[in-house]
């Protein structure tokens, strides 16, 4: 019976454990988290998703301070045209973390970066111009897009020094999204070096509507590469989504995928950047616990626990510190949401805010408990102790169990302990 271990992925003239971790804003894809994969042989994830927070909270920097202070006069204003992002301030704060990130690099793997298109920023284009170029200046080995179609992602950046060197992927959810970024980037001469094909288990946002139930990653993946086949393109395909056990990335690599990503096992490790009571409270979800809905200002369904503190609550939006989802004339769809909420409930102290949420504060304090569909499985991953709580394992010890695991199993940590081959 053959294991993660038995294959082997080339891109350029690296050979690499088919194992990807998924890029999770805000920081919960540590440095970290990521370091661990490439340490191992593997591609880990970072995120830029609001990473001039991130920054401040690694390196204490004071951006997003800084940003609140020039916009402070705007703070009880509706209207959030005026507020707009430095971006020499932006292209440091992404140079940082890239960048002390790819210092601490170790081992043979690669460090991948996640950039959505979906953060606006309140200048879509100009922003999304200076974090990719600032990702490939800080030394990144790769760029993930997501969150969006990226029909002119790579042409915003298709003059920088490193355009051909660092390796683009593309997150789809279907062939019909594939074909249309695939049409834009052929005018380039660079199509991308990798497809992550995200299916419907998958954590956070989703690239479905609410009838996600009906649509199938195996379905999907197969589409992908019979086009591919078709087209005489030899794309790497990395299929995401409910990939719980080695042997469920087995099954893909058996199947002619090249790699698989992995997220929702790594989100209660010691170095995902969750705190360990939200950990815990991962851990306890129940299946029904779980549900995809509609609050994300961004449009896209979005998975998460039921009992996210994000769900309903009705605060004042924090766009002169963030921001990160205006639109060109400073729209937000949770704005629009607040104020109507203002409006029909005007002697009520504290609101709610029941159809959308306040996306970047949540994200920024931990309160969106944005998650994969099979996380009511991740209490049977580990083991409980006898204060009731669940013990958190490693990002290596998860790295080694897909990688080495069969028949469906999951080594817990004291079987563990005694069959996993010697430690590196």
């Amino acid at each position: 019976m053959k294991c993660v271990d038995d294959f082997r992925w080339r891109i350029g003239t690296k050979e690499l454990i088919p194992i990807m971790t998924g890029g999770m804003g805000v920081d919960i894809s540590t440095a970290e988290l990521s370091l661990t994969a490439a340490r191992l042989g593997g591609i880990g994830h970072i995120s830029d998703a609001m990473v001039p927070t991130v920054s401040d909270r690694r390196f204490k920097t004071r951006f997003v301070r800084e940003k609140q202070k020039k916009y402070k006069y705007n703070v009880l204003n509706q209207d959030k045209s005026d507020v707009k992002f430095d971006l020499e301030r932006l292209a440091e704060a992404t140079k940082l973390h890239v960048g002390r990130t790819m210092e601490a690099r170790q081992g043979e793997g690669l460090i991948f970066i996640n950039c959505m298109e979906k953060l606006t920023m309140g200048s879509p284009r100009e922003t999304l111009r200076v974090r990719l170029s600032a990702a490939m200046d800080g030394g990144i080995d790769g760029i993930t897009l997501s969150a969006g179609l990226h029909l002119g992602s790579l042409a915003l950046v298709a003059d920088h020094p490193r355009f051909r060197d660092v390796k683009f992927g593309i997150i789809i959810s279907s062939l019909r999204a594939l074909v249309l970024f695939l049409h834009k980037s052929v005018r380039l001469n660079r199509l991308p070096d990798y497809i992550i094909v995200e299916g419907p288990l998958a954590g956070g946002h989703l690239g479905f509507g609410l009838d996600w139930a009906q649509y199938d990653l195996k379905t999907i993946v197969g589409e992908v590469h019979r086009y591919l086949g078709e087209k005489g393109l030899a794309i790497p395909l990395i299929p995401a989504g409910g990939i719980f056990t080695g042997t469920d990335a087995v099954e893909f690599l058996e199947a002619g995928a090249a790699a698989v990503q992995v997220a929702t096992r790594f989100t209660v490790t010691k170095e995902c950047g969750l705190p360990d009571k939200v950990k815990q409270e991962y851990f306890k979800a129940r299946e029904e616990d779980i549900e995809v809905n509609l609050t994300s200002p961004t449009g896209y369904p979005m998975r998460m626990l039921s009992n996210s503190p994000s769900i309903g609550a009705g605060i004042r939006p924090n766009c002169e510190a963030y921001g990160y989802l205006l639109d060109a004339s400073g729209h937000c769809a949770y704005i629009d949401a607040y104020n109507r909420e203002v409006d029909k409930h005007r002697d009520v102290e504290h609101i709610s805010v029941p159809d959308k949420t306040c996306l970047c504060t949540h994200m920024r304090n931990y309160d969106c408990w944005t998650c994969g569909h099979y996380t009511y499985r991740l209490k049977d991953a580990t083991r409980r102790l006898p204060d009731g709580s669940y013990e958190m394992l490693d990002a290596a010890h998860v790295f080694r169990d897909y990688l080495y695991s069969v028949d469906h199993q999951i080594m817990l940590p004291d079987s563990y302990r005694q069959t996993m081959p010697a430690q590196e």
